[in-house]
């Protein structure tokens, strides 16, 4: 069922007066004290491109107001896809990856200067990045300080956008792709693992099986939620002619703590990719984006665990644009505010925005 209420929008992060204004794949999370905080890839020049930054907003009134934008990372390379936890108090973990160099200086080489009207400009300088510095990958790193003060980055075996979740047990659990897993048995995998220290080291728990007839390169950018009775539910992007429904989502259980996964089925959904919280009121909602007619942002609920998604909240609709990748945070009232990329009004470029909401 598809369900309308009186919803409040606003932004948190658009710079329409830069050449650097596009922003895009957001995350959010809350600390003990009600800050929220939201990261996001920004100052940015497109969709690909070398020049991404992990960028911070903080917000102590709920949303209605956030700070100025904080550069968490800046390295050679493009950094994507920010996902944030807390952790604690006010310790929060960010997680992002970059592409190596080589898709640069060769796969999207000729898209990034077409965009640039043919000049080069500083990409003519990516041959010459240091070798450490080259090879991209997945990475975190993890404030004790609500953001003011960040460790060192630690690179870790897979990514996905909204990164790792906090289990009742104080445990790290990360689902997520092996995107740089070269050379390996199963290239690709979408695998669970944990890290009891914050993200310093992690352990390999399991692998989830792809569904006859596909391929790990149909399936992307998982996010995972735990139950009250320790039942895992992962959500996951899938695309491509060999998946049920070309664009979509199919779902897997875990009940062993992320060591083994039920066989993956489709959700049967117009759109992707998922992130998912427990609702206070015991629902879960899973927001993901929609790039067809009508395109936006969408909530399903489930009311009995996942076993079904009956309810279909409209969030927000927009024309055709690039857009979604929507995170979820409860309020205090019991309001949901969920974040997202999309653009503002007709502009052109996407900027970070939001949308306050109930169930």
């Amino acid at each position: 069922m598809e369900i309308r209420n009186q919803n409040e929008h606003g932004i948190i992060w658009h710079n329409p007066d830069s050449f650097f204004r596009y922003n895009g794949w957001p995350s959010v999370c809350k600390d003990d004290e009600g800050t929220l905080y939201a990261v996001c890839s920004g100052f940015r020049v497109s969709h690909i491109c070398p020049f991404g930054k992990t960028v911070l907003f903080k917000s102590w009134d709920e949303g209605k107001t956030w700070s100025i934008p904080m550069i968490i990372n800046d390295t050679y390379l493009d950094d994507r896809d920010a996902g944030v936890v807390c952790l604690g108090g006010k310790t929060i973990l960010v997680t992002w990856f970059c592409h190596p160099v080589t898709n640069y200086t060769g796969r999207y080489n000729d898209a990034i200067r077409g965009a640039w009207g043919g000049s080069g400009g500083v990409l003519d300088m990516y041959s010459t990045i240091p070798e450490k510095f080259s090879h991209g990958g997945s990475f975190v790193r993890v404030s004790h300080d609500g953001g003011m003060t960040w460790g060192d980055t630690v690179q870790i075996p897979i990514s996905t956008p909204h990164g790792p979740i906090l289990l009742k047990n104080g445990t790290i659990l990360y689902l997520g792709k092996e995107h740089f897993s070269e050379g390996r048995e199963n290239p690709d995998v979408i695998s669970t693992w944990v890290s009891t220290d914050e993200g310093t080291t992690w352990s390999k728990l399991g692998e989830l099986t792809a569904p006859e007839g596909t391929s790990w390169k149909n399936f992307h950018e998982p996010h995972v939620v735990e139950l009250d009775n320790g039942r895992l539910v992962g959500i996951i992007r899938a695309e491509g002619p060999e998946v049920a429904y070309g664009f979509t989502m199919y779902q897997s259980i875990s009940d062993d703590g992320g060591r083994t996964w039920t066989d993956m089925v489709p959700m049967g959904v117009c759109g992707s990719p998922p992130h998912l919280i427990k609702h206070s009121s015991g629902a879960l909602v899973l927001v993901y984006g929609r790039r067809a007619e009508p395109f936006g942002e969408r909530a399903l609920v489930s009311r009995d665990n996942g076993e079904t998604w009956a309810d279909d909240y409209i969030l927000c609709e927009t024309s055709p644009c690039d857009l979604g990748y929507p995170c979820s945070v409860e309020l205090s009232d019991g309001s949901i505010l969920t974040v997202y990329y999309q653009q503002y009004e007709k502009d052109g470029f996407p900027s970070i925005l939001y949308t306050k909401w109930k169930l």
